[in-house]
């Protein structure tokens, strides 16, 4: 498991280099910085910054990523589509 202390967001598991651009085009380049920052927000600031709705997937990278950095250990992205999927229709937001 990574160090939440690194800098290299590609330490993170479902996190490669692709992620980490998306990731600091939104100023977000360390892990520690990922601690205590809400998944969806960081999804919605990254599609933004891409000018489109980026897959919904990438939600799920995101959520793991989070969880990481804030101790918990790495799990495989697809882990996270039942809850992203049910924050998604609890806050009325359509998926792709």
């Amino acid at each position: 498991m990574a160090s939440a202390e690194g800098s290299d967001l590609t330490e993170l598991v479902n996190v490669g280099r692709s992620v980490a651009r998306y990731f600091a085009r939104i100023g977000i380049t360390e892990i520690a910085q990922l601690r205590n920052q809400d998944p969806v927000e960081l999804y919605e600031r990254m599609s933004a910054a891409h000018g489109e709705r980026l897959d919904p997937c990438l939600l799920d990278t995101v959520m793991s990523a989070v969880d990481q950095a804030e101790g918990q250990p790495g799990r495989p992205w697809w882990h996270y589509t039942p809850e992203r999927k049910r924050l998604l229709a609890d806050e009325g937001r359509e998926e792709g």
